[in-house]
């Protein structure tokens, strides 16, 4: 082991005071703890450790690994010291200067996060900033980078809607100064150079951080570096109030006939939606359901979907297939049910009796820009993933914007979001994207945003009632989504996921939709045929970049004419084997056939398709884990 400068902080702060090493910056100070007398810069000799190549937005393995279990010593250090050489070498060979260090509040997040100050000051980085308690949303951590120009970047520890604790998952992702995820030039020089990797630099001696002490609290962990305690919720409470109205949000919220539910998952933006639906709106503390983050979730799985949302998807009235329970009284239930995932980004909304999916959440939006403030004068760019259904597409032609479709991953509508910010081209906001994983936002950040959607279908609900007298049955999400069916037309849409498939077998399925139904020739007479067969890839409107091998779509018809596609694709967020995604989607004109379930109305589709590419014999598969 090789050190490098051992120091005597008792000499240096009684020669030149402790404030000579506090950098400058705009979170004030409430005191200053020196770190130990005889803490030391070290370099630690280490090897590459294979498989870190981050995926669709971060590094993703289970926690033991990273916590060296396994084998692999050194895990977090590696990466990190990889990941700040890539850092630097896109500014100039200097390593940033200010970094945001922050998690979901999972298990081993309080322990990444002392290992990981402790690489960025042996570094050099000089002002490191982690939020009390260690916990922070994922879309608030982006609305800090933004509000600080200093802030150079943000490492978010964290597997999103990934389950957490012993024997569960654990991730890191790396956000740029704009706000936004790394693009993948960034995380393919990550990636190759933690294949490379020879040593890394850490501290030696240093004190651990208090991550419970108050707000602007500053640790020195070298004369150079300093961690400061930052109020996790102020610039991203900001940023909300520039998006909404909330005083008229928190007058509607008042009104005796409107109800919320919220359930934060046990994940970090529980207290988001504390602050923000409790202390700045005024609602009841009722509203709030699971807001206290915990390392494991609560033992659950912090993805708000239709079956790890069981309890919210029970409480607003919904069967597990997300059609309304005919057993329950609606006019009991609240009136907007809302869900995030662990890391607060994803979200889920239904109305009582009514599961709102996300691509129709999105084109709703869309439709109803006007009750949201942010997007004055209707936004002027729209995107949507390439798997999610084409509701947004019919109300941007509508509205006559761009509409753009995207590979799955928020970092693919960065450059749109930033189009004329960086670079000068098409200004595109105010601006509205969003995924069929349960993921929508907005221009304001450089993230989706769990929160943000609940609180655009308050604004909704707000617009849609304001004649509504007091006393009387509000205008529900159902009659808001019904009447959008009934303008637009319904695009059926549902999603099967084939959890925890062997690499090996998930990727002989997509082979043989590639050989079969994409290169080779398509001859189909089932009821309803097969058509085409493509392979999704994405040129980059902005830059330039492109994006191969983006998902498999294979296009079919109804005897009736009617048009219908299914789209696999392996997904990039788990942590072990492999995810197949099945997105089904078929489009309803008559408003008469809009009330059938979507998995009841996509079930000969599913059939069909996964007969087709034999997924079950590939795979072993009976059924998909998931349904929603």
């Amino acid at each position: 082991m090789r050190f490098a400068g051992a120091f005597t902080w008792a000499f240096a702060a009684s020669v030149l005071g402790a404030d000579a090493f506090v950098p400058s910056g705009k979170v004030p100070r409430a005191f200053t703890t020196l770190s130990s007398t005889t803490v030391k810069i070290s370099e630690v000799p280490t090897t590459p450790i294979p498989g870190m190549k981050p995926g669709t937005s971060g590094l993703r393995k289970k926690v033991e690994v990273w916590q060296g279990k396994t084998g692999e010593k050194y895990y977090v250090e590696n990466f990190i010291q990889s990941l700040l050489d890539t850092a630097s070498a896109s500014n100039g060979g200097r390593v940033p200067e200010t970094i945001i260090v922050a998690g979901d509040g999972r298990y081993f997040n309080d322990e990444a996060i002392q290992i990981i100050c402790c690489v960025l000051a042996a570094n050099g980085v000089k002002d490191i900033r982690v939020p009390v308690a260690g916990i922070m949303s994922t879309p608030a951590v982006s609305a800090a980078i933004r509000a600080s120009p200093d802030i150079k970047g943000g490492i978010i520890l964290t597997a999103s809607h990934n389950p957490g604790g012993p024997g569960e998952d654990f991730g890191i992702k790396y956000n740029l100064e704009y706000g936004q995820p790394a693009g993948e030039d960034f995380t393919d020089e990550l990636y190759e150079r933690s294949t490379r990797i020879q040593s890394f630099k850490t501290l030696e001696g240093a004190v651990d951080i208090d991550l419970n002490a108050k707000v602007g609290t500053q640790i020195h962990l070298t004369p150079s570096s300093v961690v400061t305690i930052i109020d996790p919720f102020e610039d991203y409470v900001n940023v909300l109030k520039k998006c909404f109205d909330f005083p008229a949000m928190s007058a509607f919220g008042k009104r005796p006939e409107f109800s919320l539910l919220f359930d934060g998952m046990h994940g970090a933006g529980g207290p988001f939606a504390r602050r923000v639906l409790v202390e700045e709106l005024g609602l009841d503390e009722s509203c709030l359901f699971r807001c206290n983050p915990l390392p494991d979730f609560g033992k659950g799985h912090p993805d708000p979907n239709l079956t790890y949302a069981a309890e919210l998807v029970k409480k607003m009235g919904l069967l597990p297939d997300g059609s309304a329970d005919p057993n329950v009284d609606l006019k009991q239930l609240p009136t907007l049910g809302a869900a995030n995932d662990g890391d607060g980004d994803r979200n889920l909304i239904a109305g009582a009796g009514c599961f709102v999916t996300p691509s129709d959440s999105l084109a709703i939006i869309c439709d109803n820009w006007s009750a949201i403030p942010h997007f004055a004068g209707g936004p002027k760019g729209v995107a949507r993933s390439m798997p999610s259904s084409a509701a947004l597409d019919v109300v941007a032609e509508a509205l006559g914007i761009p509409c753009f479709s995207t590979p799955t991953g928020w970092k693919f509508f960065g450059n749109l979001m930033s189009s004329k910010e960086l670079f000068g081209k098409t200004d595109y906001t105010p601006f509205l994207c969003g995924e069929e994983s349960f993921g929508t936002g907005s221009d304001h950040i450089r993230e989706k945003d769990g929160l943000w959607a609940a609180l655009a279908w308050v604004s909704i609900l707000m617009a849609a009632n304001k004649d509504t007298p007091q006393g009387q049955p509000l205008v529900s999400v159902r009659d808001i989504v019904t009447r959008h069916w009934a303008k637009y037309g319904r695009h059926f849409y549902c999603r099967y996921d084939y959890e925890g498939v062997d690499s090996n077998d998930a990727n002989s399925v997509m082979d043989l939709i590639r050989s079969e139904f994409v290169a080779g020739e398509i001859a189909d007479n089932g009821d309803i045929q097969l058509v085409s067969g493509e392979e999704f890839s994405y040129t980059d409107p902005v830059d330039f970049s492109t994006a191969s091998k983006q998902g498999l779509i294979l296009n079919f018809t109804y005897p009736n004419g009617d048009p219908a596609r299914v789209v696999f694709r392996l997904s990039g967020t788990g942590s072990a084997g492999a995810t197949i995604r099945v997105y089904l989607e078929k489009y309803e004109k008559d408003i008469e056939k809009h009330g059938e379930s979507a998995p009841v109305a996509l079930k000969n589709l599913a059939n069909r398709a996964i007969e087709l590419v034999q997924l079950q014999k590939l795979t072993g598969c009976d059924a998909p884990t998931v349904i929603t």
